[in-house]
């Protein structure tokens, strides 16, 4: 009896920093969310937002010896209709399914706008929803600090009823929406740092003042939008917040926009989870764009977005591809946030012992 007394005060004893070990274990990961379906959404010859945009920085990141002690791959599955139906209409999301399967070896355009489809992108851009609402998951359920989804098509042209620019769902929108109806969050930041303005984002969460969207990108430039008097509308405005940039700026322009314009607007806010339409065709000799960020530039952004995270968000920050048409550019630049994260993150373990 003394014996099994003493292995019960033992195991009281330890489990507890055990967990504490797990749990510090866990803020150091991040999962990375990607699947070789990705690769089936065929845009045809020649087009930028092709499957070489993904297999580079894959490649890299399941075969670096330094990051891999760092991260996770959950396995994912489709998106319900349920789910994406969050941040689109139900006639749009069937006229995506109608007008992608019936398509057979061909490419189309999406009859409502400049997006080429083939027989899998109905289904390829299910699996892309069904990424980002598992990367959520991941983070509020603790199993992960933070997550990067590198899937295809992008999304934060698309509106609630109309896919254009390469996007057919929009994947940070849905997210949005999944968090604040699975988990109850109020408060959530959007940063869209893609070389195009986000127009399919700030059109869905226009007059929404539970999600602030903040865009900083290139104008004159497609789609157009996101000017600087582009605000909000009724409850809310002021909660849409755009910088646009001329052609040619770089990480001095890039950085001060989100030093003067966005950590004073999250002072006020205080967002409880930041998502990140992490578009790199702002970086420079991107095919597409005409910005010059520089991997740096990407490295000291995520420095700041991890700080509003820190003092606000409990760490919470789920970045998702969205353009970016030179392969090597992805990875350099999604290695400098990842490297980034890491490192804050470790620092914030040391401070917590």
């Amino acid at each position: 009896m003394k014996y099994l007394l003493n292995c019960l005060l033992l195991i009281s004893l330890f489990q507890p920093m055990n967990l504490i070990a797990d749990q510090e274990r866990g803020k150091l990961k991040i999962a990375i969310l990607y699947d070789d379906e990705f690769i089936l959404h065929n845009t045809g010859p020649n087009h930028p937002e092709n499957p070489d945009r993904l297999s580079s920085v894959i490649n890299f990141l399941k075969n670096d010896s330094k990051l891999q002690p760092n991260l996770i791959w959950p396995t994912f599955g489709y998106a319900s209709t349920d789910v994406i139906h969050l941040a689109h209409s139900k006639e749009y999301i069937h006229l995506v399914k109608r007008e992608s399967e019936k398509l057979a070896e061909s490419n189309a355009k999406l009859s409502t706008g400049d997006t080429v489809i083939s027989k899998h992108s109905y289904q390829v851009a299910r699996k892309s929803v069904g990424a980002i609402t598992q990367a959520v998951d991941q983070i509020m359920q603790g199993k992960a600090s933070s997550a990067f989804v590198f899937s295809r098509p992008p999304g934060h042209h698309a509106t609630k009823d109309r896919g254009m620019g390469f996007c057919i769902f929009n994947n940070v929108a849905i997210a949005a929406k999944y968090l604040q109806n699975k988990y109850g969050i109020n408060r959530i930041l959007i940063v869209d740092f893609d070389v195009h303005h986000g127009n399919g984002t700030q059109d869905i969460f226009y007059s929404d003042n539970t999600v602030f969207y903040f865009s900083i990108h290139q104008h004159p430039f497609y789609p157009g939008t996101g000017r600087p008097d582009e605000k909000g509308s009724g409850e809310g405005y002021g909660y849409t917040l755009n910088i646009d940039l001329p052609k040619g700026a770089g990480d001095e322009e890039f950085i001060h926009g989100l030093k003067s314009q966005l950590i004073p607007a999250m002072d006020k806010f205080k967002p409880e989870f930041i998502l990140i339409s992490a578009g790199f065709d702002a970086h420079e000799n991107d095919l597409l764009g005409q910005l010059k960020y520089t991997n740096n530039g990407y490295r000291k952004a995520t420095d700041i977005l991890s700080t509003i995270a820190e003092k606000y968000a409990s760490n919470r920050l789920l970045f998702v591809l969205e353009g970016g048409y030179e392969p090597t550019n992805i990875k350099e630049a999604s290695e400098s946030i990842l490297n980034t994260i890491i490192s804050k993150n470790k620092k914030l373990i040391r401070t917590q012992k």
